[in-house]
Protein backbone atom coordinates (compact mmCIF):
# COMPACT_ATOMS: atom_id res chain seq x y z
CA UNK A 1 0.00 0.00 0.00
CA UNK A 2 1.18 3.23 -0.38
CA UNK A 3 0.65 4.84 3.00
CA UNK A 4 0.57 3.56 6.62
CA UNK A 5 -0.81 5.79 8.40
CA UNK A 6 -4.34 8.16 8.60
CA UNK A 7 -5.36 10.08 11.53
CA UNK A 8 -7.86 10.08 13.45
CA UNK A 9 -10.21 12.74 14.49
CA UNK A 10 -13.37 13.13 16.17
CA UNK A 11 -17.04 12.37 15.05
CA UNK A 12 -18.18 15.28 12.01
CA UNK A 13 -14.64 15.73 10.65
CA UNK A 14 -16.04 14.16 7.65
CA UNK A 15 -18.15 16.92 7.35
CA UNK A 16 -15.70 19.42 8.29
CA UNK A 17 -11.93 19.81 8.14
CA UNK A 18 -11.25 19.32 11.55
CA UNK A 19 -8.54 19.56 14.02
CA UNK A 20 -6.08 16.28 13.27
CA UNK A 21 -5.82 14.36 16.38
CA UNK A 22 -2.43 14.60 17.79
CA UNK A 23 -2.26 10.69 17.79
CA UNK A 24 -1.50 8.46 14.41
CA UNK A 25 -3.04 5.38 14.42
CA UNK A 26 -1.55 2.72 11.92
CA UNK A 27 -5.01 1.90 9.95
CA UNK A 28 -3.19 -1.89 9.23
CA UNK A 29 -2.92 -2.23 12.74
CA UNK A 30 -6.49 -1.71 12.99
CA UNK A 31 -7.94 -4.11 10.89
CA UNK A 32 -5.49 -7.06 11.93
CA UNK A 33 -7.44 -6.42 15.51
CA UNK A 34 -10.30 -7.18 13.51
CA UNK A 35 -9.02 -9.59 11.25
CA UNK A 36 -8.00 -11.74 14.74
CA UNK A 37 -10.76 -11.26 16.74
CA UNK A 38 -13.65 -11.47 13.80
CA UNK A 39 -15.16 -14.28 15.89
CA UNK A 40 -16.03 -12.19 18.57
CA UNK A 41 -18.13 -10.33 16.05
CA UNK A 42 -19.96 -12.90 14.03
CA UNK A 43 -17.47 -12.04 11.07
CA UNK A 44 -16.32 -14.39 8.35
CA UNK A 45 -13.50 -14.37 5.96
CA UNK A 46 -15.20 -13.29 3.31
CA UNK A 47 -16.27 -10.03 5.78
CA UNK A 48 -12.77 -9.32 6.42
CA UNK A 49 -11.58 -9.52 2.62
CA UNK A 50 -14.13 -6.93 1.63
CA UNK A 51 -13.02 -4.57 4.69
CA UNK A 52 -9.66 -5.14 3.23
CA UNK A 53 -10.58 -4.01 -0.04
CA UNK A 54 -12.37 -0.80 0.75
CA UNK A 55 -9.43 0.31 2.79
CA UNK A 56 -7.18 -0.26 0.27
CA UNK A 57 -9.24 2.86 -1.63
CA UNK A 58 -8.48 4.91 0.98
CA UNK A 59 -5.52 7.83 0.52
CA UNK A 60 -3.37 9.74 2.74
CA UNK A 61 -4.95 13.45 3.57
CA UNK A 62 -8.13 12.92 1.92
CA UNK A 63 -10.23 11.34 5.09
CA UNK A 64 -12.04 8.00 5.58
CA UNK A 65 -14.62 8.12 3.75
CA UNK A 66 -14.81 5.46 0.53
CA UNK A 67 -15.78 7.16 -2.63
CA UNK A 68 -14.98 3.67 -5.07
CA UNK A 69 -18.76 2.82 -6.60
CA UNK A 70 -20.05 -1.14 -5.66
CA UNK A 71 -18.28 -2.44 -9.02
CA UNK A 72 -14.88 -1.31 -7.93
CA UNK A 73 -14.70 -2.74 -4.33
CA UNK A 74 -16.45 -6.33 -6.08
CA UNK A 75 -13.80 -5.92 -8.42
CA UNK A 76 -11.29 -5.79 -5.80
CA UNK A 77 -12.62 -8.39 -3.49
CA UNK A 78 -11.60 -10.48 -6.36
CA UNK A 79 -15.10 -10.64 -8.11
CA UNK A 80 -17.58 -10.97 -5.81
CA UNK A 81 -21.56 -9.73 -6.42
CA UNK A 82 -22.87 -7.33 -5.84
CA UNK A 83 -25.46 -8.48 -3.42
CA UNK A 84 -22.37 -10.11 -1.12
CA UNK A 85 -21.06 -6.47 -0.82
CA UNK A 86 -24.35 -5.01 0.05
CA UNK A 87 -24.93 -8.00 2.94
CA UNK A 88 -21.28 -7.37 4.02
CA UNK A 89 -21.69 -3.83 3.88
CA UNK A 90 -25.04 -3.72 5.95
CA UNK A 91 -23.20 -6.41 8.42
CA UNK A 92 -20.52 -3.45 9.29
CA UNK A 93 -22.95 -0.81 9.54
CA UNK A 94 -24.83 -3.05 12.14
CA UNK A 95 -21.54 -3.49 14.63
CA UNK A 96 -20.98 0.19 14.37
CA UNK A 97 -17.77 -0.07 12.19
CA UNK A 98 -18.88 1.65 9.20
CA UNK A 99 -21.40 4.86 8.93
CA UNK A 100 -23.50 5.49 5.31
CA UNK A 101 -23.33 9.19 4.68
CA UNK A 102 -25.60 8.61 1.40
CA UNK A 103 -26.33 11.82 -1.18
CA UNK A 104 -29.64 12.40 -2.98
CA UNK A 105 -28.58 10.22 -5.69
CA UNK A 106 -26.83 7.35 -3.71
CA UNK A 107 -23.72 8.43 -5.87
CA UNK A 108 -19.87 8.98 -3.45
CA UNK A 109 -18.41 12.06 -3.86
CA UNK A 110 -16.93 15.13 -1.94
CA UNK A 111 -17.81 18.25 -2.34
CA UNK A 112 -15.98 21.93 -1.04
CA UNK A 113 -17.36 26.08 -0.34
CA UNK A 114 -15.37 27.92 -1.32
CA UNK A 115 -13.98 28.60 2.44
CA UNK A 116 -12.57 25.11 2.29
CA UNK A 117 -15.65 23.00 4.43
CA UNK A 118 -16.04 19.88 2.99
CA UNK A 119 -19.12 17.39 2.78
CA UNK A 120 -18.05 13.77 1.77
CA UNK A 121 -21.08 11.30 0.73
CA UNK A 122 -19.83 7.27 0.59
CA UNK A 123 -19.29 4.71 3.31
CA UNK A 124 -16.83 6.80 6.25
CA UNK A 125 -14.89 4.01 7.73
CA UNK A 126 -14.21 6.87 10.83
CA UNK A 127 -16.05 4.51 13.53
CA UNK A 128 -13.92 1.92 12.68
CA UNK A 129 -11.25 4.07 13.65
CA UNK A 130 -12.47 5.67 16.79
CA UNK A 131 -12.45 1.91 18.03
CA UNK A 132 -9.03 1.13 17.53
CA UNK A 133 -8.07 1.33 21.46
CA UNK A 134 -11.21 -1.56 21.46
CA UNK A 135 -10.55 -3.81 19.04
CA UNK A 136 -6.20 -3.74 19.34
CA UNK A 137 -7.50 -5.13 23.46
CA UNK A 138 -9.88 -8.07 22.40
CA UNK A 139 -7.15 -9.16 19.74
CA UNK A 140 -4.38 -8.87 22.21
CA UNK A 141 -6.28 -10.97 24.72
CA UNK A 142 -7.48 -13.54 21.99
CA UNK A 143 -3.73 -14.00 21.18
CA UNK A 144 -2.68 -14.22 24.90
CA UNK A 145 -5.81 -16.87 25.66
CA UNK A 146 -4.13 -18.75 21.98
CA UNK A 147 -1.40 -18.95 23.24
CA UNK A 148 -1.60 -20.12 27.23
CA UNK A 149 -4.22 -22.84 25.82
CA UNK A 150 -1.27 -24.20 23.42
CA UNK A 151 1.25 -23.84 26.58
CA UNK A 152 -1.16 -26.08 28.29
CA UNK A 153 -2.20 -28.23 25.84
CA UNK A 154 1.52 -29.57 25.78
CA UNK A 155 1.96 -29.62 29.12
CA UNK A 156 -0.91 -32.28 28.88
CA UNK A 157 0.45 -34.15 25.93
CA UNK A 158 4.12 -34.63 27.80
CA UNK A 159 2.01 -35.97 30.93
CA UNK A 160 -0.25 -38.52 28.87
CA UNK A 161 3.38 -39.59 26.88
CA UNK A 162 4.77 -40.11 30.58
CA UNK A 163 1.62 -41.85 31.08
CA UNK A 164 1.51 -44.41 28.41
CA UNK A 165 4.73 -45.47 29.28
CA UNK A 166 4.67 -46.31 32.73
CA UNK A 167 1.05 -47.50 32.30
CA UNK A 168 -0.05 -48.14 28.58
CA UNK A 169 -3.60 -49.68 29.77
CA UNK A 170 -4.89 -47.12 31.58
CA UNK A 171 -8.07 -46.01 30.64
CA UNK A 172 -7.87 -42.11 31.07
CA UNK A 173 -4.88 -42.14 28.33
CA UNK A 174 -7.71 -42.58 25.82
CA UNK A 175 -10.25 -40.51 27.23
CA UNK A 176 -8.00 -37.60 27.32
CA UNK A 177 -6.79 -37.91 23.91
CA UNK A 178 -10.51 -38.24 22.45
CA UNK A 179 -10.94 -34.27 24.81
CA UNK A 180 -7.86 -33.14 22.94
CA UNK A 181 -8.98 -33.29 19.57
CA UNK A 182 -11.56 -30.59 20.32
CA UNK A 183 -11.14 -27.39 20.83
CA UNK A 184 -10.71 -26.84 24.17
CA UNK A 185 -11.78 -23.49 26.37
CA UNK A 186 -8.71 -22.48 28.35
CA UNK A 187 -11.10 -23.36 31.62
CA UNK A 188 -11.41 -27.00 29.73
CA UNK A 189 -7.50 -27.11 29.49
CA UNK A 190 -7.06 -26.32 32.70
CA UNK A 191 -9.07 -28.84 33.84
CA UNK A 192 -8.15 -31.75 31.47
CA UNK A 193 -4.49 -31.06 33.14
CA UNK A 194 -5.50 -30.98 36.88
CA UNK A 195 -7.12 -34.62 36.28
CA UNK A 196 -3.95 -35.69 33.97
CA UNK A 197 -1.62 -34.35 37.64
CA UNK A 198 -3.87 -36.55 39.59
CA UNK A 199 -3.63 -39.37 37.55
CA UNK A 200 0.32 -39.04 37.06
CA UNK A 201 0.35 -38.46 41.34
CA UNK A 202 -1.35 -41.64 41.20
CA UNK A 203 0.88 -43.28 39.55
CA UNK A 204 3.81 -42.11 40.90
CA UNK A 205 2.64 -43.08 44.58
CA UNK A 206 4.97 -45.56 45.82
CA UNK A 207 3.76 -48.72 47.40
CA UNK A 208 3.44 -48.74 51.03
CA UNK A 209 6.63 -49.64 52.81
CA UNK A 210 7.00 -52.99 54.42
CA UNK A 211 5.60 -52.83 58.08
CA UNK A 212 9.07 -53.88 60.76
CA UNK A 213 8.86 -56.51 62.89
CA UNK A 214 10.85 -58.01 65.22
CA UNK A 215 11.78 -61.56 64.02
CA UNK A 216 12.10 -64.48 66.17
CA UNK A 217 15.44 -66.43 65.94
CA UNK A 218 13.38 -69.52 64.46
CA UNK A 219 13.02 -69.88 61.37
CA UNK A 220 9.51 -72.23 62.10
CA UNK A 221 8.36 -69.16 64.19
CA UNK A 222 8.76 -66.73 60.70
CA UNK A 223 7.07 -69.12 58.74
CA UNK A 224 4.06 -69.13 61.08
CA UNK A 225 3.70 -65.47 61.70
CA UNK A 226 3.51 -65.04 57.85
CA UNK A 227 1.30 -67.51 57.99
CA UNK A 228 -0.96 -65.87 60.71
CA UNK A 229 -0.68 -62.95 59.04
CA UNK A 230 -2.19 -63.65 55.78
CA UNK A 231 -4.87 -65.30 57.83
CA UNK A 232 -5.94 -61.92 58.76
CA UNK A 233 -6.13 -60.41 55.61
CA UNK A 234 -8.60 -62.55 54.05
CA UNK A 235 -10.74 -62.84 57.65
CA UNK A 236 -10.41 -58.86 56.68
CA UNK A 237 -11.52 -58.95 53.32
CA UNK A 238 -14.66 -61.65 54.19
CA UNK A 239 -15.51 -58.86 56.89
CA UNK A 240 -15.89 -56.34 54.09
CA UNK A 241 -18.25 -58.67 52.36
CA UNK A 242 -20.72 -60.93 54.53
CA UNK A 243 -20.77 -59.31 57.83
CA UNK A 244 -19.97 -55.12 56.94
CA UNK A 245 -21.82 -55.25 53.69
CA UNK A 246 -24.03 -58.06 52.77
CA UNK A 247 -24.32 -58.59 48.96
CA UNK A 248 -28.43 -58.07 48.58
CA UNK A 249 -27.60 -54.33 50.62
CA UNK A 250 -25.26 -54.00 47.94
CA UNK A 251 -27.41 -55.30 44.63
CA UNK A 252 -30.95 -53.32 45.98
CA UNK A 253 -29.23 -49.85 46.70
CA UNK A 254 -27.22 -49.96 43.44
CA UNK A 255 -30.18 -50.47 41.39
CA UNK A 256 -28.37 -49.18 38.05
CA UNK A 257 -25.69 -52.10 38.03
CA UNK A 258 -28.33 -54.80 38.89
CA UNK A 259 -30.92 -53.83 35.95
CA UNK A 260 -27.98 -54.42 33.30
CA UNK A 261 -28.11 -58.32 34.38
CA UNK A 262 -30.19 -60.53 33.11
CA UNK A 263 -30.08 -63.11 35.67
CA UNK A 264 -29.86 -62.44 39.83
CA UNK A 265 -27.15 -61.55 41.47
CA UNK A 266 -27.17 -64.08 44.65
CA UNK A 267 -23.64 -64.17 46.09
CA UNK A 268 -20.22 -61.93 45.69
CA UNK A 269 -19.07 -64.05 42.54
CA UNK A 270 -22.14 -63.37 40.74
CA UNK A 271 -21.45 -59.48 41.92
CA UNK A 272 -17.87 -59.91 40.99
CA UNK A 273 -18.46 -61.73 37.64
CA UNK A 274 -21.09 -58.51 36.58
CA UNK A 275 -18.96 -55.69 37.60
CA UNK A 276 -16.07 -57.70 35.25
CA UNK A 277 -19.10 -57.57 32.34
CA UNK A 278 -19.65 -53.75 33.27
CA UNK A 279 -16.08 -52.24 33.44
CA UNK A 280 -15.29 -52.34 29.32
CA UNK A 281 -18.63 -50.29 29.08
CA UNK A 282 -18.23 -47.73 31.51
CA UNK A 283 -14.42 -47.38 30.02
CA UNK A 284 -13.00 -49.58 32.11
CA UNK A 285 -10.32 -51.68 30.89
CA UNK A 286 -10.25 -55.08 32.42
CA UNK A 287 -6.63 -55.24 33.10
CA UNK A 288 -7.24 -52.03 35.30
CA UNK A 289 -10.11 -53.68 36.78
CA UNK A 290 -8.26 -56.91 37.73
CA UNK A 291 -5.32 -55.23 38.76
CA UNK A 292 -7.95 -53.44 41.42
CA UNK A 293 -9.06 -56.46 42.59
CA UNK A 294 -5.45 -57.73 43.57
CA UNK A 295 -4.91 -54.48 45.03
CA UNK A 296 -7.96 -54.07 47.33
CA UNK A 297 -9.91 -57.32 46.86
CA UNK A 298 -12.40 -58.61 44.59
CA UNK A 299 -15.07 -57.41 46.83
CA UNK A 300 -14.29 -53.58 47.23
CA UNK A 301 -13.32 -53.47 43.11
CA UNK A 302 -16.84 -54.75 42.40
CA UNK A 303 -18.58 -52.41 44.67
CA UNK A 304 -17.05 -49.62 43.21
CA UNK A 305 -18.16 -50.54 39.72
CA UNK A 306 -21.66 -50.73 41.12
CA UNK A 307 -21.82 -47.50 43.07
CA UNK A 308 -20.15 -45.45 40.83
CA UNK A 309 -22.72 -46.40 37.76
CA UNK A 310 -25.66 -45.76 40.76
CA UNK A 311 -23.78 -42.08 41.12
CA UNK A 312 -23.63 -41.92 37.05
CA UNK A 313 -23.39 -38.30 36.22
CA UNK A 314 -21.60 -37.44 39.34
CA UNK A 315 -18.44 -38.82 37.76
CA UNK A 316 -16.82 -37.35 34.64
CA UNK A 317 -14.59 -40.09 33.99
CA UNK A 318 -15.52 -43.52 35.23
CA UNK A 319 -11.90 -45.04 34.11
CA UNK A 320 -9.87 -42.20 35.89
CA UNK A 321 -12.35 -42.31 39.07
CA UNK A 322 -12.04 -46.25 39.25
CA UNK A 323 -8.21 -45.98 39.21
CA UNK A 324 -7.90 -43.36 41.51
CA UNK A 325 -9.96 -45.11 44.39
CA UNK A 326 -8.40 -48.33 43.69
CA UNK A 327 -4.85 -48.11 42.54
CA UNK A 328 -4.22 -44.53 43.43
CA UNK A 329 -3.87 -41.77 46.06
CA UNK A 330 -7.28 -42.25 47.06
CA UNK A 331 -7.29 -45.70 47.02
CA UNK A 332 -7.17 -45.79 51.00
CA UNK A 333 -10.20 -43.35 51.20
CA UNK A 334 -12.55 -45.12 49.75
CA UNK A 335 -15.28 -46.54 52.13
CA UNK A 336 -18.15 -48.63 49.76
CA UNK A 337 -19.53 -49.28 53.21
CA UNK A 338 -20.24 -45.55 53.85
CA UNK A 339 -21.22 -44.95 50.59
CA UNK A 340 -23.92 -47.52 50.08
CA UNK A 341 -25.21 -46.43 53.77
CA UNK A 342 -25.57 -42.78 52.50
CA UNK A 343 -26.76 -44.13 49.33
CA UNK A 344 -29.57 -46.17 51.11
CA UNK A 345 -30.59 -43.11 53.43
CA UNK A 346 -30.65 -40.72 50.17
CA UNK A 347 -33.17 -43.31 48.61
CA UNK A 348 -35.64 -43.56 51.61
CA UNK A 349 -35.56 -40.00 51.76
CA UNK A 350 -36.38 -39.31 48.26
CA UNK A 351 -39.07 -42.07 48.24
Amino acid sequence: MAFTKLSIRTAGADASRGSISAAETDIWTIFRALRDARSVFGLRPGHIQTLQAMLSFLKPGHGETVFASNDSICQRVGGIDERTLRRHINRFVELGFIKRNDSSNRKRYRVRSSSGECISYGLSLTPLLQRASELIAIAHEMENNRRDRIFVRKQILTKLAHLEEHDPSNAFINLARKALRRKLSLPEYHALLANTDAECQSLSTPNDPPETMELPANDGQTVRHQSKSEEEKKDLDSNIGDEALKADLLTSVCDQATSFSTESLRNWLDIENHARTLAPMMGIHPETFEKAKNAVGAQKASCAIFIMLQLGQRIRDFGAYFHSITLGQRQDQFDPVALIKRLSKTALQTA
